[in-house]
């Protein structure tokens, strides 16, 4: 029973880059067997009707997903205005994937400092994001890059109106210049 929940984590926190059978052995330190009926059991879990995700098989991995008998919901969603608004780390990777097209998740989470799988995904179901191909890289990577929803949305005839670079770092070491002590306040307090 313990393993299965471990596995059920581990598919949710490898989100859509999914694990292979031999991944699932190697961590979990099973046999292909107790695996694949891990696999079996935990897909049986998520078959009932009172389940949103279920387990699916897709490009040699396995992965959690969402029914497909839901994608009304999940677009109504997605297309309300009031979840329609970008998190401050979607503004952030959103810029990294304009600046640096084409891009792969690995070289945005580089950039970022963190993981950016689920803003990813959020970026793509919202249209501001799409693949556009495979790196050269090893693994061949999925590349990334904006569309025209992204450019309409932020007024943008073309990927040349955004603001160079070189005033935002111009901006950012002009305040590294000054330094200040964070103990020594310059407001003084009067007696």
């Amino acid at each position: 029973m313990k393993n299965k929940a471990v596995l059920e984590g581990l598919l949710f926190v490898v989100g859509e880059e999914g694990l292979t059978l031999e991944q699932i052995e190697e961590v979990l330190d099973i046999k292909e067997e107790e695996a694949k009926a891990l696999l079996m059991e935990l897909k049986h879990d998520y078959a009932g009707e009172s389940r949103g995700l279920r387990i699916d098989f897709l490009g040699n991995k396995f992965k959690i997903t969402t029914k497909f008998e839901h994608k009304k919901y999940y677009q109504k969603l997605l297309e309300n205005p009031e979840t329609n608004t970008l998190s401050q780390a979607a503004l952030e990777t959103l810029a990294i994937i304009a600046y640096n097209e084409p891009v792969t998740r690995v070289q945005i989470d580089a950039m970022r400092g963190v993981g950016s799988t689920q803003i990813i995904r959020k970026l793509v179901a919202k249209g501001f994001i799409k693949e556009s191909g495979r790196s050269e890289l090893p693994g061949r990577p999925i590349l990334y890059e904006t569309t025209s929803d992204f450019l309409d949305y932020f007024g943008l005839s073309t990927l040349d109106d955004l603001p160079e670079m070189k005033s935002f770092i111009e901006e950012s070491e002009s305040c590294d210049d000054t330094e200040s002590d964070l103990y020594v306040s310059k407001y003084k307090e009067e007696v």
